[in-house]
């Protein structure tokens, strides 16, 4: 399980962090310590950040992706990790992207714990004037002054990072003002919804590719039912042929020929379109017939209509 913690200072983090290491055993990977870490060791990456340290500039980003790729290599982050204070930009996610893709890792989730800054300024102030009254030193960098200074801080460089897991779909959100516990539940049922629970993406590709009798039997079973669809689909060839053979054309002969269905299939079209022709050959025969003998009647009525004419005119100029 891979996963970020995304929050304002006093949202929380590194308690829900811790718990989830106890609950998953992944391991939480803190850029700070991982910088000292490489220091320490003096690896080629290490030597190279304590040189920029030294001479007081921050230490650029792909000094810092150099040492969390060579961390995550190491055993105990086998089983996945929390990554704590990195990213804290874009830049930096999107060079996180391109690590992890290289290594053939993915990111479970990014979580937000999102607070009320307001809540938490009140809870700083309360907290050191509570401090003060007991007649205690109040850290430096635990005063409203400072937490004021480290909200806009996020404000302008980390929280351009919601949008951008939002975009790409992984972020999750998290009231951080409920309780402890009811927060630790809430990621809980994140990361059992997301499928994390323990195990990498990376992981549950790997067991899903083995196959076992049920994969086997559900294979034969898409096999069974391609064969029936094959089967299904000649019944439907044939049934087609049968409908362009008694249509008596052309074009079903052609299209039984074509389809495959056999040399008798293509005689019996050819014989239902002779027929068909022979058929319309004497329908016009005789309605040719029928139009001349009708046409011969009413010629024959209308010359009996002309002789009684003209005999009537003959009777009438007789008798003037």
């Amino acid at each position: 399980m891979r996963l970020i913690l995304l929050g304002p200072p006093g949202s929380g983090k590194g308690t829900q962090a811790q718990r989830l290491v106890q609950r998953y055993g992944i391991v939480q990977l803190s850029t700070g310590d991982m910088l000292r870490a490489a220091v320490a060791a003096e690896t080629p990456i290490g030597l190279k950040a304590k040189d920029i340290m030294a001479a007081g500039h921050l230490v650029p980003d792909e000094v810092v992706v150099g040492i969390i790729a060579d961390r995550i290599e190491q055993p105990d982050a086998h089983n996945g990790f929390i990554l704590d204070g990195f990213p804290r930009t874009v830049r930096q996610a999107e060079e996180l992207d391109e690590l992890l893709q290289t290594k053939q890792m993915t990111l479970d989730a990014v979580i937000e714990l999102k607070v009320n800054e307001s809540v938490l300024l009140e809870r700083v102030e309360r907290r050191a004037a509570e401090m003060r009254a007991r007649g205690e030193a109040v850290r430096p960098d635990d005063t409203p002054e400072v937490l004021t200074r480290r909200l806009a801080s996020y404000r302008d460089q980390t929280e351009p990072l919601i949008h951008y897991y939002s975009d790409h779909r992984m972020l999750a959100t998290v009231d951080g003002m409920m309780s402890i516990e009811e927060v630790t539940q809430e990621i809980e049922r994140i990361l059992t919804a997301v499928g994390a629970g323990g195990t990498s993406r990376a992981a549950k590709k790997a067991t899903s590719s083995k196959r076992s009798p049920k994969t086997a039997n559900a294979k034969t079973g898409k096999a069974k039912t391609a064969k029936a669809k094959a089967g299904k689909a000649k019944t439907g060839k044939k049934a087609v042929n049968k409908a362009a053979a008694r249509t008596g054309g052309k074009t079903g002969a052609k299209a039984a020929a074509k389809s495959g269905t056999g040399r008798k299939a293509a005689k019996k079209a050819g014989k239902a379109a002779k027929k068909a022709r022979k058929t319309v050959k004497k329908t016009a025969k005789k309605a040719t017939k029928r139009a001349a003998a009708a046409a011969s009647k009413a010629s024959k009525g209308t010359r009996k209509t002309a002789g009684k004419a003209v005999k009537k005119q003959r009777k009438a100029k007789s008798r003037a």
